[in-house]
């Protein structure tokens, strides 16, 4: 899930920074481009250390094998 937000930020912000050249009010819709793009890279990056952490079984979880009569 979390490879998933960094990939949907890191488009969103290219879009924004690379195919939209407008203002809206006083915001640089590029810089926020730009802003999202890093966000989402760092989301990617993050879910490769925080992601497998948080798979981890827990060896107490798991029920002992019960014995069939």
């Amino acid at each position: 899930m979390t490879l998933g937000r960094g990939i949907f930020l890191m488009a969103l912000g290219l879009i924004l920074a690379l195919a939209v050249s407008d203002r809206a009010g006083a915001f640089d819709l590029s810089m926020i481009g730009w802003i999202f793009f890093g966000v989402g890279l760092l989301v990617f990056a993050l879910s490769f250390v925080v992601g497998p952490a948080r798979h981890e079984i827990d060896p107490h979880a798991i029920d002992d094998p019960v014995d069939e009569p």
